[in-house]
C-alpha cells in the first residue's frame, strides 16, 4: 500500500513538473515571438525612413533641376536686346548671394527690401536688398559713370515721379544704362529711347511681379 501511494505521488509530481516545463517553454516562445516582431517592425520602419530619405532627396534634386536658372535674349518685338530669366528663386537669406546676372534681377535675397517709391540713390546699393524691391514689382535703373549726364537727369526725373521704381549707380555693369525688373534686363543707350517708357509701363507692378502690391516703403533707405 505504501509503495503504491508513493508511486501515485511521484506520478502527480512528474505531471506538475512536466506542465511547468511546458509553461516555461511556451513563455520562452512568446518572448522570442515578441522579440522577432519588434525587430521586424524596427527593420521595416528603418527601411521606410531610408526609402523616404531617398525619395525626398530625389524630389529635391528634381525640384532643383526644375528651378535651374535659364536665360533668353529677346531681339525682336517691343524690346530689342532684353534678356529674360526663368527659374529664379525667392528665398530670404542672410549675407551675400552669388547671382546669375549683373545687376541681379531675381533670386534669393535679404528679407528687407530696398525702398523703391521713386527713390534715387547717389551710391551703389547692396544687391540683396535691391532684388527684394524687384520682387515687389519695382523697376530698378542702374548706370555707370559712362552714362550721359543729361540722360541720367531725365531718368532721375522719371524715377522720382514713378512709385515702385528706384535708381542707383552700378559701376561694374557692362552697359552705361540698364533697366531692371524681376527676371528682365534691358540695356539702353539714351534716355530718349522709346523702350524706356515701354519698359516702365510693362514692368512697374507688371505681370512678372512675384509679390504684387507689396510695400516699397518701410524698407532699407540707403
Amino acid at each position: 500500500m505504501g509503495s503504491k501511494g508513493s508511486n501515485t505521488k511521484g506520478t502527480a509530481a512528474d505531471r506538475r513538473a512536466k506542465i511547468e516545463e511546458l509553461r516555461r517553454a511556451e513563455k520562452a516562445r512568446e518572448r522570442r515571438y515578441r522579440i522577432l516582431t519588434i525587430t521586424s517592425c524596427t527593420v521595416i520602419v528603418a527601411g521606410l525612413a531610408v526609402g523616404g530619405y531617398f525619395l525626398m532627396d530625389a524630389g529635391d534634386k528634381k525640384e532643383k533641376k526644375q528651378t535651374k536658372v535659364t536665360s533668353q535674349t529677346v531681339r525682336t518685338g517691343t524690346f530689342h536686346g532684353m534678356t529674360t530669366w526663368k527659374g529664379l528663386t525667392q528665398t530670404h537669406v542672410r549675407g551675400k548671394v552669388d547671382y546669375a546676372m549683373s545687376p541681379p534681377v531675381g533670386g534669393d535675397h535679404n528679407q528687407v527690401w530696398q525702398n523703391c517709391s521713386g527713390d534715387v540713390y547717389a551710391k551703389p546699393l547692396e544687391n540683396e536688398y535691391a532684388v527684394h524691391a524687384l520682387e515687389h514689382g519695382a523697376v530698378w535703373v542702374t548706370y555707370t559713370d559712362k552714362a550721359d549726364a543729361k540722360d541720367l537727369a531725365t531718368l532721375k526725373t522719371r524715377v522720382r515721379n514713378t512709385p515702385y521704381s528706384l535708381m542707383s549707380p552700378y559701376p561694374e555693369q557692362k552697359s552705361p544704362i540698364i533697366l531692371n525688373a524681376w527676371g528682365h534686363q534691358l540695356p539702353i543707350e539714351k534716355a530718349s529711347d522709346p523702350q524706356v517708357a515701354a519698359f516702365f509701363k510693362k514692368f512697374v507692378q507688371g505681370d512678372q511681379t512675384p509679390e504684387p502690391g507689396a510695400a516699397c516703403t518701410g524698407g532699407k533707405p540707403s
